[in-house]
């Protein structure tokens, strides 16, 4: 009893911690088009979860998997989420600001994942494939500013590299590459709360 009584209060504790953290949702415009969500841990992190759909994805795979150089690259859409551990104005580094609102920025790492679909695909420049569907699991890193208005909006602009493991469904069979964005350059709008 003593002991549930104990993990109850630390529960209600750490809710009323969370609870009492800056948070942000809005939308993030760019290579990477999707909804994104902020919770700021004190003044210095944050955590960015993002879930989105892209337009631009670059794949680099040999087809057959063997040391026949043939390059494969493959286009299309696909749903991503990634998540970011974000140090606010690391270094102690800040933005001189005396005007209403403020400046920050933020350099993070984490991760993200997706799966593409109707993608089409060159093998050494000629049009091999349409339809083909492909994955990817990799590393994310996070640049960016942002402005915090005296009223409850955000702005940002940042960059969000992926590089990883990816995997295409070939005429074969599944084949391994190396999927990379390094293109994922956006405007974040968010309200706070």
């Amino acid at each position: 009893m003593k002991k549930g009584i104990i993990l109850v209060a630390m529960l209600a504790a750490m809710s009323v911690v969370a609870y009492a953290q800056p948070r942000a949702i809005g939308g993030r415009l760019g290579a990477f088009d999707g909804v994104s969500y902020q919770h700021s841990f004190g003044d210095s992190n944050m955590l960015e979860v993002e879930l989105g759909f892209n337009l631009r994805t670059y794949w680099g795979n040999r087809i057959n998997g063997s040391d026949n150089g043939v390059k494969w690259n493959a286009y299309g859409h696909n749903i991503q989420a990634a998540v970011t551990y974000d140090w606010i104005d690391p270094f102690g580094a800040t933005f001189p600001w005396n005007h209403r609102g403020e400046w920050h920025w933020y350099l993070g790492v984490g991760g993200a994942g997706g799966f593409g679909w109707d993608s089409w695909g060159y093998a050494d420049g000629v049009q091999a494939s349409y339809g083909r569907n492909f994955g990817f699991i990799g590393a994310a890193g996070r640049a960016g500013v942002e402005y915090d208005f005296w009223f409850p909006l955000q702005l940002s602009i940042d960059w969000r590299p992926t590089i990883g493991p990816g995997f295409v469904d070939l005429a074969d069979g599944v084949h391994t590459g190396c999927y990379w964005d390094m293109l994922s350059l956006a405007l974040g709008v968010r309200y706070k709360f």
